[in-house]
């Protein structure tokens, strides 16, 4: 398939709304307490019967410093001591959730994030490896997708030495900008040298993805200083990048009260910077994967991308699309059969949950049949920029135009802008559509047209 995209400013300024990311669906706002520590159970029983293999997510909360754009769920702090109590949880986790699932499930996609996964000691991680390893069948390294999210402020050749022993072969680097005026707006401070010493230990340790991550519509950013960044990290050749758009919501993410509103830069010149970003990863020969995603043509997301084999979870692409999630951790989300699963967002809750021999789940969804249906279409069209409709109705037993009719008719005024094309067997989004991915998939949500609109997420550009 053709993996190309194309920028047009009107197109992007008349549907730049809100909605959902789609890393589920339905999105994580529609979870509810009726699902429970039981039900998840019974949804690890179904699951057993179909013999897929596993993923595991482990969510380390801690990082040292706050940086002031962010909005995932962490505690700053300095004290190191915090992380013993902390994995003794997580292996205790480990050995409930272990009792849930067939030893002969392999495990095939690991990954560690945060917060900052590196502000474990390398003791630390060593024993939480092990422990993995003693109640889990992890997959061989030439099979297995083990993940790690660095923050080269926060570990050295050394660390990523021992990364590679423990099993870790592909890692993500948070960079956000070199830009030192930018750093000192956000809280950030890092070196390019920072970056680069952990990037060549990655390299030189035979890790084989790196993606690196960065961010646009920080404070002070304009096309010139971004693009300089974007240059450094071209040169050093990634498989993959991230750029990230900074959604502002300090109403709800504290931290980024912190940040000048008046500093941060006025919206056509963060849609100047995503112009001059997209052109130069292209001219760099970098493929768009989608939602912030771009990619090396032969990665292993853009081969996936060219098979129609890509799936989207809460890390967000992924080549593993057969494996149920397992979520360990403080806040982590599992997926597991036809349910979706939350621990506990605060830490004295999941200390008191694990502590009285019970998993810390506390919300989720059983998905119904509808959820289902809807589910596979979006995942296509996010993953695929592309749906065969006779092979939806094949798989479902439906009639595709008359079970979306809605969603359908809400696609006729975007094929007329030129975003995506329709007829009778197949969807497919054109070239100047696919930033606005999102925007076609809200046509197939039915919790948002139940609410009349999106209600609590960013905006899609």
């Amino acid at each position: 398939m053709e993996q190309g995209v194309s920028f047009d400013l009107e197109l992007i300024r008349r549907y730049d709304y809100s909605g959902p990311r789609y890393t589920s669906y339905p999105t994580a706002v529609e979870f509810d307490e009726a699902f429970d520590e039981s039900a998840y159970r019974r949804a690890c029983d179904r699951s057993n019967q179909s013999g897929r293999p596993l993923s595991i997510y482990f969510h380390i909360p801690f990082c040292d410093t706050v940086c002031f754009y962010c909005a995932c769920n962490k505690i700053a702090t300095k004290d190191r001591s915090l992380a013993p109590p902390y994995l003794e949880r997580i292996h205790r986790e480990l050995g409930m959730q272990s009792e849930l699932f067939d030893r002969s499930r392999q495990v095939e996609q690991l990954h560690w994030g945060g917060g900052t996964p590196t502000f474990l000691n390398q003791e630390q991680m060593t024993e939480l490896m092990e422990v993995t390893r003693r109640h889990f069948t992890l997959a061989s390294d030439d099979v297995g997708e083990f993940s790690i999210e660095i923050d080269p402020r926060e570990a050295d050749a050394s660390t990523v030495a021992l990364l590679r022993r423990l099993g870790f072969n592909r890692m993500s680097l948070g960079v956000q900008d070199f830009d030192p005026r930018v750093q000192a707006a956000v809280n950030r401070f890092q070196t390019e040298a920072q970056t680069m010493t952990v990037l060549e230990a990655a390299l030189a340790e035979g890790f084989r993805s790196i993606s690196i991550d960065l961010i646009y519509g920080l404070p002070f950013q304009s096309v010139e200083s971004f693009g300089k960044t974007l240059e450094r990290v071209i040169a050093v050749n990634p498989q993959r990048l991230s750029i990230f758009n900074y959604a502002h919501l300090p109403e709800r993410f504290k931290p980024q009260r912190r940040i000048n509103e008046s500093d941060l830069p006025a919206p056509q010149v963060k849609l100047d910077i995503l112009q001059s970003t997209i052109q130069r990863l292209t001219d760099a020969g970098y493929v768009y994967i989608g939602m912030d995603h771009f990619a090396r043509p032969d990665d292993e997301l853009a081969l996936a991308q060219r098979a129609e084999t890509l799936y989207r979870n809460f890390q967000g692409y992924s080549t593993h699309a057969d494996c149920d999630l397992i979520g360990i951790g403080v806040t982590s989300i599992g997926k597991i059969d036809n349910s979706y699963g939350q621990n506990r967002r605060g830490l004295e809750e999941y200390y008191a949950d694990i502590d009285a021999g019970h998993l810390a789940v506390f919300r989720g969804i059983e998905l119904n049949r509808d959820d289902l249906i809807r589910r596979d279409v979006i995942t296509q069209l996010i993953c695929h920029f592309q749906l065969d409709m006779r092979a939806t109705e094949s798989k479902w037993g439906i009639q595709f135009a008359d079970y979306f009719a809605t969603s359908l008719a809400q696609l006729e005024a975007m094929a007329a802008d030129g975003l995506l094309e329709m007829d009778a067997d197949r969807i497919r989004i054109l070239a100047r559509g696919r930033l606005l991915v999102r925007n076609i998939c809200m046509a197939f949500d039915a919790y948002l047209a139940a609410k009349q609109g999106p209600i609590g997420f960013s905006k899609v550009i």
